[in-house]
């Protein structure tokens, strides 16, 4: 057995059976080994952006990290944005990065760099392989971090001579994971004191409090005390429709936050971060509270949210006995004929999207809507972008679905951000993954035109409009995405996109649409 094999033989011992990989030479053991183990999924993305993003979207319905495989640092590098939205989404992630063997570093080869400096920033935990000996318990260790708390990103460096050396290291056994922390009793009485003093209060949640029992706890607790509950802006994870409570999000806009948090008095953080703006804007304030709202954050990083939600309940008296208003399934009537909109689209999606869909949102203007009004829809998973890294969505499309291959999973596409990882549909031919994915096609970055007025700048010009049009040439979606061997139909009005959208929710294997609004 070498290092490779031990690296492995510890993935196995704990369950992470998938790997999505973009190998290079520094990786051919870890390769040769991979080949080895049958029992391990190994998915190919023709860039690492769509490795991680891949990665972050199985782990976040499969409750468990994936490895990924990466190229020394250009590849790392290459794999960065998606690494940020997967830990602003708290997901459990292993990187594996090769790098030279140790002997070579010195020579200062062409691929030579800093991986240890290039994956802080976007990894809560690092690590090194000093030696094939040491391979268990360094892998171990990145395991473990990436379990602690809701999920963390990890990235271990394993250089080549650890993976061919030869090992007699015993075979690894599954690890004792970190246990959740128990909520604060001091934080838990502080919150429930707040929601007992009469003043206009939000609770703020996110990660697993958007589970839809935490939803029921939380709703209940609302209930009893008369505050509001909100999720934060970009959630990794909301299990909402027929069925579960509704909850609404803290708006994009600005303007639109601030005027939805008027007022408020306290805020209660669980899971959540206080809402602020996305960006600065001149003459706009930077936090979306009221200016001397009281703030509580009731959680810390490694809480078990679920406990927490539930001692703050029991605290304030809100027990089981408090009715439930659970959300009716209502599908809306058919967008009326004419041409292609926004609204259209998410009416049609809503319309036929079927019981226990996945839906990953990088729509980021147009499909803002889906979100108010698929709260009466059949019951679904809502995935988004989380760190505002444009590239995600289908990617992180591919990797729910490798993670639950018996769920239609539906993505909703910007154009211009699908441009990003578009290879990720090769992906999804090649996997043949029951995977929907509607593209916005309006040609242009037209959130960055929203932005440009935002910030108080002038009309766009004809050097801004070249930066910011995606014509001459248009995308051809279609063109593309047969290309990577999946098959594709445009449509430019609403009822062409009712009944190509009804039709692709009975097919199985991946399909686009491009919708032109």
């Amino acid at each position: 057995m070498n290092g490779a094999d031990l690296l492995c033989e510890t993935l196995l011992a704990n369950g992470i059976d998938t790997c999505f990989a973009n190998p290079g030479t520094s990786e051919m053991h870890f390769v040769a080994a991979l080949d080895r183990q049958p029992r391990i999924r190994c998915i190919l993305g023709l860039f690492e952006g769509v490795v991680t993003g891949a990665a972050d979207g199985y782990a976040r319905m499969a409750e468990k990290p994936a490895a990924t495989l990466l190229h020394t640092g250009p590849g790392l590098a290459n794999a960065l944005a998606n690494m940020h939205n997967a830990r602003r989404a708290r997901t459990p992630m292993i990187n594996v990065v090769g790098d030279h063997a140790s002997y070579h570093l010195k020579y200062d080869a062409p691929l030579t760099s800093d991986i240890d400096g290039l994956a802080a920033p976007m990894s809560d935990w690092v690590g090194r392989v000093t030696d094939a000996d040491t391979m268990g318990e360094t892998t171990e260790a990145a395991i473990r971090a990436a379990m602690t708390g809701q999920g963390q990103v990890t990235t271990l460096i394993l250089p080549a001579d650890a993976a061919w050396s030869e090992t007699s290291a015993p075979m690894p056994q599954a690890i004792a994971l970190p246990e959740p922390k128990a909520p604060d009793a001091a934080l838990v009485a502080k919150a429930a004191e707040m929601l007992g003093n009469g003043q206009k209060t939000v609770i703020f949640v996110s990660g697993r409090a958007l589970r839809a029992k935490a939803l029921e706890v939380l709703q209940r607790i609302a209930t009893k005390t008369g505050a509001r509950f909100m999720a934060q802006g970009s959630n990794g994870r909301v299990e909402r429709g027929a069925g579960r409570v509704a909850i609404e999000r803290v708006p994009y806009p600005v303007d639109q936050a601030v005027a939805a948090l008027a007022g408020t008095e306290q805020a209660i953080l669980i899971g959540a971060k206080a809402p602020v703006g996305f960006f600065a804007y001149p003459g706009k304030p930077g936090s979306m509270l009221p200016e001397g709202c009281e703030i509580l954050d009731m959680v810390e990083k490694e809480t078990d949210l679920f406990a927490a939600l539930q001692a703050l309940a029991d605290a304030v008296g809100a027990g089981e006995e408090i009715p439930l208003v659970l959300n009716e399934l209502k599908r809306p009537d058919a967008p009326a004929p004419g041409p292609l909109t926004p609204e259209a689209v998410m009416t049609s999606v809503v319309r036929h999207m079927p019981d226990q869909a996945i839906i990953c949102d990088e729509s980021v203007t147009s499909g803002r809507n889906f979100f108010p009004l698929a709260h009466s829809a059949p019951a679904h998973d809502f995935l988004q972008l989380t760190g505002g890294a444009i590239g995600e969505g289908i990617p992180m499309a591919t990797g729910a679905a490798v993670a639950c291959p018996d769920r239609k999973v539906i993505g909703l596409q910007a154009d211009g951000s699908g441009m990003y990882t578009l290879q990720a549909l090769w992906t999804q031919a090649r996997e043949q993954l029951d995977v929907v994915t509607v593209v916005f096609a309006n040609r242009k970055y037209q959130i960055l035109l929203g932005e440009l007025k935002n910030v108080g700048a002038n009309a766009p010009g004809e050097n801004a409009s070249r930066m910011l049009d995606l014509d001459k040439p248009e995308l051809k979606w279609v063109e593309l995405a047969r290309g990577m061997g999946v098959d594709a139909v445009s449509v430019d009005t609403a009822e062409a996109f009712e009944a190509a959208f009804a039709d692709a929710m009975t097919r199985k294997g991946p399909f686009l649409i491009e919708a032109l609004i």
